[in-house]
């Protein structure tokens, strides 16, 4: 058994892949949202880091054509990463936020603009049809995703994508587009430090729905799109010391109990995080250590 299959494994529609992914975001440098980390590590060595997460096991891959900085684009990289694996590995990208050239973010795609930001994946990733496309929305401030959604199941329908999405929404939205086409995953922002779709039941209710819960930012927490800090968490710590892992692992492990159809995509650039992260998945945490992970953390108040 690979190390990513340690967690199980889960359906997005008829494809199957290991619950511990990869998040391509980090690999263009983080320059995408302002926070840059620097300069982005050398192509070969990003191809190179992709193919030891395959080999690793890891056969979900998360990515945008949004997703570039001025010397990398994660959906390239991915395009050369893959030029031998498609039929191994689930490519899942998002549409509906686009940016310029330049880098500055453009509004919302218009309806009649996402299928040209579908086939600018197709073209990007090298693919004659995506796996999975997220409609990604931003937040619950859209009152209605139907005509958005409405577009991607007419070319879900024509071959262009095999299965379909939501990223930042609510449970309000997953109901709008359930009744339009079948929601595969729902991307959202998730973690021991933002818990919002568990206020709004959002977790449980892709759960009884057979749905894949995605969280991103489930190391970073708080610091969202930069890399993750240092760790001031002392329950973490508490947990970490217990089974000789690192923070991150425990931050992973506590998304991955929340139940079987809740996936992981932690990004990094480092082969020694990237297997640390995709170990995380083997790290069985006691209903002790749960309620304790639940509970405030005083010292961070």
């Amino acid at each position: 058994m690979s190390a990513a299959a340690a967690a199980g494994t889960w359906k997005l529609g008829d494809l199957e892949v290991n619950r511990i992914g990869y998040g391509a975001m980090r690999l263009t440098g983080n320059g995408m949202m302002g926070n840059s980390d620097g300069t982005p590590i050398d192509r070969d060595r990003a191809v190179g880091l992709l193919h030891s997460a395959f080999e690793q096991g890891v056969n979900h891959i998360d990515t945008a054509a949004f997703y570039f900085s001025a010397l990398r684009s994660a959906n390239e990289l991915i395009n050369r990463a893959l030029s031998s694996r498609y039929s191994d590995v689930v490519v899942v990208t998002k549409v509906g936020p686009a940016r310029d050239s330049s880098g500055e973010w453009l509004p919302m795609a218009r309806p009649d603009q996402l299928r040209g930001q579908v086939e600018e994946n197709v073209r990007q990733l090298g693919r004659d049809h995506l796996d999975v496309v997220n409609l990604r929305v931003g937040g619950p401030g859209m009152s209605s995703i139907a005509e958005h959604f409405g577009v991607l199941a007419e070319l879900r329908e024509a071959g262009l994508i095999r299965h379909l999405g939501l990223s930042g929404v609510g449970p309000e939205h997953v109901a709008e587009a359930q009744a339009i086409a079948p929601v595969v995953c729902v991307q959202n922002s998730y973690g021991l430090d933002w818990r919002r779709a568990d206020e709004t039941g959002l977790v449980d209710l892709c759960g009884e729905q057979g749905i894949a819960f995605v969280p991103f930012f489930a190391v970073s927490g708080l610091r969202r799109e930069a890399a993750a800090g240092q760790e001031h968490d002392a329950r973490v710590h508490s947990v970490a010391r217990a089974h000789n892992a690192t923070p991150a692992q425990v931050r992973l492990a506590w998304t991955l109990h929340r139940g079987p159809h809740v996936l992981a995509i932690p990004g990094t650039t480092d082969p020694a995080h990237l297997a640390e992260n995709i170990a995380a998945g083997s790290l069985r945490l006691s209903e002790e250590e749960l309620a304790l992970l639940d509970k405030p953390d005083k010292a961070a108040d």
